[in-house]
């Protein structure tokens, strides 16, 4: 798979997250949805390598009744959502919450998380 099919495969199954998240009765916002590293701005939040580079990754923030949930645990019916759609999709998903970052989800290429 092309970056570019990977970024399209990922950012349809964002989508469809997004909307599963609104179903559940969660409000969502996006946060670090892509950072591009390049070598006049070499700073950033994740370690190098990682798939938000590549815009393979994106870190979702849940609320419910206006109230901002940070435990890993609150994503895990998502994260488990996220996972089983991409088994059905045959797409390597990923969910932070399998690597103490809950609301990390991703589309892994080459192991990458």
């Amino acid at each position: 798979m092309t970056l570019r099919e990977a970024r399209c495969a990922f950012t349809l199954a964002l989508a469809y997250l997004i909307i599963e998240a609104r179903t559940r009765g969660f409000e969502v916002a996006l946060d670090e949805a892509t950072e591009r590293l390049t070598e006049k701005d070499p700073t950033s939040d994740h370690r190098l390598g990682s798939l938000h580079h590549d815009g393979l990754a994106a870190d979702l923030l849940l609320y419910k009744a206006g109230v901002y949930l940070a435990k890993t645990e609150d994503y895990r019916p998502l994260g488990e959502w996220w996972e089983a759609y991409g088994f059905a999709n045959k797409l390597p998903l990923a969910w932070g919450g399998r690597f103490n970052d809950g609301n990390h989800f991703s589309l892994s290429r080459g192991g990458k998380k």
